[in-house]
């Protein structure tokens, strides 16, 4: 029996010494700890400052030197079941070396990078046990370093039983859109007994806290536009109205005189310009401090231009619970004759910074005017989403019915647990609470 035992331990201690010689040798910790996941940290990393405190700030990768030992730089990945998860990084130090301290799962690690030449090697961080599935993320804080900084981590190298359900996380061709992670909307079901749709009436509710920066909340979208607001800054937020045009490109300088939209008019302080990178068209905005926890109003109206053929005209109306209505703009869009179609809201985010920082709202009490004055409530949404959610980029989204007094919601981003099903239908009580406008009197 002492025999059997001492042939363990000095098993076990070659499998040790195995495992650290490994780790500083570029490429053998693989083979040994079985780490043949690579997760790039160009498209599922950030630095944090202050990650547990209310006052979060989130920076990309490659917009700091990573010189300072306040920042965090911490990359998300997600686990699709339990068992024993192996991690290492790849990563290169300019010279000397670099201390390193690991944080995964309330589990510390230190580790050193000993490098003097501009090569990259494997490092072995250590083993670990997942008893859930779900999103995690590894954190990397600098102690000292002899380079310009810490290092350069290109992967976080994964390995183990708990890989063999999958490993989520961005790759190459999502760098971009799943840093800014995935848009969902809800498409509202208009009543068969409606004639054509002229106005389109929503009320949205952005929780405290929830007013990220690069938040767009769209409140009201049609076929040919959107309108809604954002969170632009610290210290701006927009009331956004835009129109496409129906000429497709993303350079609004290609777009033939003939198939501009045109602006009608505009309401105080309202900026207007061309806007391009996804499809073009004409912009309209307002600066306007709205509030989170407050909830806002939004009319827009559709319909075939009065003295021009082939053109429609849509106008956007905002407006907080209680408050007077404020016009927008109105736009004349050409080669298009037509009412309100498609009517629809999203939430996305349009900064790649605050990828990592979750957010939603609350769709309540729409209503659609047609074109018999007759007033309809919709009660029933689908929620779908992008292609960053569709092909797995990223899966923290969600969205339908939340409560009696919320409606429905949509919420995504921040790397959480829940992926609501895409494509189903969801219901939300009647309100029966009509808004009351008087027409005559919108500006």
């Amino acid at each position: 029996m002492k025999i059997i035992a001492i042939l363990a331990i000095l098993l076990a201690f070659n499998f040790f010494l195995t495992s650290q010689v490994s780790s500083k040798e570029n490429g053998k910790n693989i083979s040994v700890n079985g780490m043949e996941v690579k997760v790039p940290t160009a498209g599922n990393s950030w630095f944090f400052l202050k990650p547990d405190a209310e006052d979060i700030q989130v920076l990309n990768i490659r917009s700091v030197h990573w010189d300072a030992p306040d920042l965090t730089y911490r990359t998300f990945f997600r686990i699709e079941e339990p068992g024993e998860l192996h991690i290492g990084i790849r990563a290169m130090a300019e010279k000397g070396i670099t201390k390193l301290i690991v944080v995964f799962n309330g589990s510390e690690t230190e580790i050193e990078i000993e490098i003097s030449s501009h090569e990259y090697s494997n490092i072995y961080i250590g083993s670990f046990e997942i008893d859930e599935p779900g999103y995690k993320y590894l954190d990397i804080k600098g102690i000292s370093t002899e380079s310009a900084v810490f290092a350069d981590i290109s992967d976080v190298l994964l390995g183990g039983s708990a890989t063999q359900g999958g490993i989520h996380y961005i790759n190459e061709e999502y760098f971009y859109w799943g840093r800014r992670g995935p848009s969902v909307h809800l498409t509202y079901e208009v009543p068969q007994q409606s004639s054509s749709v002229q106005y389109f009436y929503n009320e949205v509710t952005v929780p405290e806290g929830n007013d990220v920066i690069g938040s767009f909340f769209m409140a009201n979208g049609f076929g040919q536009g959107y309108f809604g607001f954002q969170v632009n800054s610290p210290t701006e937020r927009r009331i956004l109205f835009s129109v496409w045009s129906p000429y497709q490109t993303d350079n609004p300088e290609e777009i033939p005189e003939d198939q501009r939209v045109e602006l009608l008019r505009k309401g105080e302080n309202v900026t207007v310009n061309d806007f391009g990178n996804e499809g073009s068209g004409g912009q309209s905005y307002l600066v306007y401090n709205w509030e989170a926890g407050k909830t806002y109003r939004f009319l827009l109206k559709g319909e075939p231009a009065a003295v021009e053929a082939n053109k429609t005209d849509f106008t956007a109306w905002f407006s907080s619970e209680e408050g007077k209505w404020l016009l927008i703009a109105s736009w004349r869009r050409p080669l298009t004759e037509t009412y309100l179609t498609r009517v629809h809201s999203f939430l996305e985010n349009f900064n790649t910074r605050t990828g990592p920082i979750e957010r939603m709202a609350f769709y309540n009490n729409q209503w659609i005017l047609d074109t018999s004055g007759n007033w309809h409530e919709l009660n029933r949404a689908r929620f779908t989403a992008d292609a960053t959610a569709r092909d797995k980029a990223r899966l923290d989204y969600a969205g339908g019915f939340f409560s009696n007094d919320d409606g429905f919601y949509m919420k995504n981003c921040g790397f959480f647990d829940e992926t609501a099903p895409l494509d189903d239908w969801h219901t939300r009580p009647y309100l029966d609470r009509k808004p009351i406008i008087d027409f005559s009197q919108l500006p």
